[in-house]
Parts: structure tokens; C-alpha cells; sequence
């Protein structure tokens, strides 16, 4: 079995949401069910543009007196903005903690941490681990051992094939179907409406989601994100984030299902750059590439 790891993951901020309207503020917002998450819950979330592409991901968690978000740390100042003009009247109580209060990610352990506010099993795929929140310097002592950083935890989640924004794609551009967040935990299609709801649920209930994360490998370093997925010369998709594993490269990448399914149908090279890909669906995954009649 592997050893256990773990990361400080200093790419990650928390906001926290408290007060008494929290859990109906956030549950008209974003894309999860929010009413749904118990103590010590965990879910996957979105907030959407009103045309329902991805403004902002981040994981919620459930606490004893509201709510932490998870989410990049690079973007956590603008969601606490686009939150603060979202909070109008509510009784909603919005803080960016400082970087004294952290995100730890422990992967091939089982052990829950005493030190920590917040011990969830990740959400959307529970082999990425534990995620922990509480403060840095009791959650780094009390873990032991050697911080294997983001770096890793990474190349981790990219051997699951779990996307994440900013690391994948880029905020506006995507919808939450081609991120695969629906697969994910992410979106509930049984609560009432939210920001964007009207495009997520038409694509969900006409099974038109094109586009979708999937996984690269290659004998070959794969080339920086963005670089198109091309067949034959022509763009059927872009590379997300990749690491090197086990002596190969591993990526992410947003691509064309069906034009996809029909270069493997063909045994059609795909490329990245100059490095020759093979595309594979995550374990993890609810769809399926389409039929070759489907792919035309």
C-alpha cells in the first residue's frame, strides 16, 4: 500500500460564511445542494455566471456555526466580492481568513487529525483523501512527517483526473458539464434555482455536454496548458495541468468527445504539441464516449 502524504496546500484559501441567513444565501447562489450537507459535510460548488459558465469552483464545507469555502487563492478576493454584492440585506456574515487558518490535503491515510476544524473526505472523488482546515502551525505539527507540497497533491489529483479552475481552465469561459462538476458531486439538478440554473439544467436534461476533462498520457513531457489536442492537424481540444508519474506524463484535457471517440474508433494519432497522446475516460466517470454513428 503507499505510504500516507500529505500537503500544506498554500494554493488554497478558505472564506468563511456565517450568520443566519448563510445556508439560504449560499443555496440560492451555487450550483450543490446546500440545505443537503450535515455537520461536517462536504461538497463540491460553483458560483455561475448568469449565461451558467463557471465564474468561480470551490468546496464547501459544513461547520458547527456555518460554512467554509475552499477555493484558489488567487481567486478568493474576487469571490469574496462577487459574494458581498450577492449578501444585498441578508444576514450573512463574509470573512477571507488569513493565511494562519490553511488547507491540508492527506492521501493513502485513514486517520482523522484532532488539530483540524474541518476533517472531510474530498468530495468528489474520495480516493484524493482527507481534506483538512484549521490553523497552520498545530495542523503541520500534529501531521509529522515531510510536507509533500502542492506539487504532488497535484500530480495526484491529475492521476485521478479530477479538474480544477484555474489549474484546468480558466473562470468564464466553461460550462459546469464540460468541467465535469456534475460527475463530481457538484451541481444538483433537484433544488430550486440558482445563479446560471436554467443552462446547466437544459444541458443536463438534453444530454448536449460536448465537451469534457479527460485524461492524457504520454511517453513524451506534455507541453504547457493550453496547447491544443490535435488530430490530424485540427483542435478537438486544449491541455489542462500535467506532471510527470511513474516514468510518463499525465494531463488533463478538455476535448471534443466525439471527435475523440472517433480518432480511437480509427486508431487516428492524437497529439499534443509534438507528443503523442492516448485519451482515457476517468475511473471515476458517469459518460461515456459516444457511439461512432453518434460521432459523425
Amino acid at each position: 500500500m503507499p505510504s500516507p502524504s500529505f500537503a500544506h496546500l498554500t494554493d488554497r484559501a478558505l472564506i468563511r460564511v456565517g450568520g443566519a441567513d448563510a445556508e439560504h444565501f449560499l443555496q440560492n447562489l451555487v450550483t450543490a445542494d446546500i440545505d443537503a450537507l450535515g455537520e461536517n459535510g462536504a461538497t463540491a460548488a460553483a458560483l455561475l455566471t448568469p449565461q451558467g459558465k463557471i465564474l468561480f469552483d470551490f468546496l464547501v464545507y459544513r461547520t458547527r456555526d456555518g460554512y467554509l469555502l475552499d477555493v484558489p487563492v488567487a481567486a478568493a478576493p474576487d469571490l469574496l466580492k462577487r459574494l458581498t454584492f450577492y449578501r444585498l440585506r441578508a444576514k450573512v456574515d463574509l470573512e477571507l481568513l488569513d493565511d494562519g487558518t490553511g488547507v491540508f490535503a492527506v492521501w493513502n491515510a485513514a486517520e482523522k487529525n484532532a488539530e483540524a476544524e474541518i476533517n472531510a473526505t474530498d468530495p468528489r472523488v474520495a480516493a484524493l483523501g482527507t481534506r483538512l482546515a484549521g490553523p497552520v502551525a498545530e495542523l503541520s505539527e500534529s501531521l509529522g512527517g515531510e510536507n509533500a507540497g502542492t506539487s504532488a497533491y497535484h500530480a495526484h489529483r491529475i492521476r485521478l483526473g479530477v479538474p480544477e479552475g484555474l489549474r484546468d481552465y480558466e473562470y468564464s469561459d466553461i460550462f459546469p458539464h464540460d468541467a465535469d462538476l456534475d460527475q463530481l458531486g457538484g451541481v444538483s439538478f433537484a433544488k430550486g434555482c440558482y445563479v446560471g440554473q436554467e443552462v446547466v439544467s437544459r444541458v443536463h436534461h438534453r444530454g448536449t455536454a460536448r465537451k469534457r476533462f479527460v485524461q492524457v498520457e504520454s511517453s513524451a513531457p506534455l507541453p504547457e496548458k493550453g496547447t491544443d489536442i490535435s488530430l490530424d492537424g485540427k483542435s478537438v481540444g486544449v491541455l489542462g495541468s500535467s506532471a510527470a508519474s511513474d516514468g510518463k506524463f499525465i494531463g488533463l484535457a478538455l476535448v471534443r468527445l466525439d471527435k475523440v471517440a472517433r480518432a480511437k474508433d480509427n486508431g487516428s494519432p492524437l497529439k499534443c504539441g509534438n507528443a503523442d497522446i492516448e485519451v482515457r475516460l476517468p475511473d471515476w466517470a458517469g459518460f461515456t464516449w459516444p457511439e461512432p454513428d453518434a460521432a459523425q
